[in-house]
C-alpha cells in the first residue's frame, strides 16, 4: 500500500436507484494538490461528502494517514485532521468575521483568548484581516469563499477538501484564491479540490482525477487528462482541453 495522506478505495454511494458514485478510487500524498474534475452529476460532491462523513458509502474504503476512517461522523474526521468545505457557503450572518472563524477554532480549543488568536491569524492566511469585525451578512461572494476557507483552516487540518472555492468569482479574484491556496499547502496542508475553473485547476494541481457518471475515467497530469480523448469528450471540450495543456 502507498504511503498517502488519503486513500479511497472502490467507493460506492447509491440514492434509491441512482448510483451517484459507483467504485471510485484515489489517493492524495502529503503535501499534495490533486484536483477532482468532472461534470454536473458526475458525482464529485457526494464523493466529497462520503469522504468528508456526511454520507456513509455503501462500499469501499477511505484511509486516512493509514487510519481506516469510513462511515466516522464528520466531527471525528475532522478530529483526524480532514475538513471540507462547501460550494454553498452559509456564513453566520449576525455575528462578526472573526466569530464566524472563532467558530472553527473552537474545534481545537475551548480557551476564548486562543481561539481569538486563532481567528486573526487566519483571517491575515486568507487575506481577512482588514474585515474581522465585519458581519458575515456584509460579505460579498468573495468574502464569503474565503471565510469558508478560514473557518475550515481555523479547525487545525492536515488535509483540506475544497468544493468549487473558486465557483461565482472573477478573474482577480480567482487569481487571488490561488495565491492563498499555494500559501495553504506551502504552510504544510494538504489538498483536494473540485472544480470547474480550468485555469485555477492548471495552476494549483499535480495530479487531476475525472469522474463521470459516478465513475473514475482518468488521472494524471493536466497536460496528461488535455491530451485524453474520453476526458475530452465527456467533460472538457477542445477548448478547456488547451487550458490544461498550456
Amino acid at each position: 500500500m502507498c504511503s498517502s495522506d488519503l486513500e479511497v478505495r472502490d467507493l460506492s454511494k447509491a440514492f434509491g436507484g441512482l448510483k451517484a458514485v459507483d467504485s471510485a478510487s484515489l489517493d492524495v500524498k502529503a503535501g499534495e494538490i490533486v484536483g477532482l474534475i468532472g461534470p454536473n452529476g458526475a458525482g464529485k460532491t457526494t464523493l466529497f461528502a462520503a469522504i468528508a462523513g456526511f454520507h456513509k458509502p455503501d462500499a469501499g474504503r477511505i484511509l486516512l494517514g493509514r487510519k481506516d476512517i469510513t462511515g466516522l461522523a464528520p466531527h471525528r474526521i475532522c478530529a483526524a485532521g480532514m475538513v471540507r468545505t462547501f460550494q454553498i457557503t452559509q456564513p453566520f450572518a449576525k455575528i462578526s468575521v472573526r466569530e464566524n472563524i472563532m467558530v472553527g477554532a473552537y474545534f481545537r480549543t475551548a480557551d476564548r483568548r486562543e481561539a481569538i488568536a486563532r481567528a486573526q491569524q487566519v483571517a491575515a492566511q486568507v487575506g481577512m484581516d482588514d474585515q474581522l469585525d465585519q458581519l458575515g451578512a456584509d460579505l460579498t461572494v468573495a468574502g464569503r469563499k474565503r471565510l469558508e476557507l478560514a473557518r475550515a483552516l481555523a479547525t487545525g487540518p492536515q488535509l483540506l477538501l475544497l468544493d468549487e472555492v473558486m465557483a461565482g468569482l472573477n478573474p482577480t479574484e480567482i487569481s487571488e484564491i490561488v495565491g492563498i491556496i499555494q500559501k495553504i499547502r506551502a504552510s504544510g496542508v494538504t489538498i483536494l479540490l473540485i472544480e470547474h475553473v480550468m485555469q485555477a485547476v492548471t495552476s494549483l494541481a499535480e495530479r487531476v482525477y475525472v469522474l463521470n457518471q459516478g465513475r473514475m475515467i482518468a488521472e494524471g497530469t493536466p497536460a496528461e487528462i488535455a491530451e485524453n480523448s474520453q476526458v475530452v469528450e465527456a467533460y472538457l471540450g477542445h477548448g478547456a482541453a488547451k487550458v490544461l495543456r498550456a
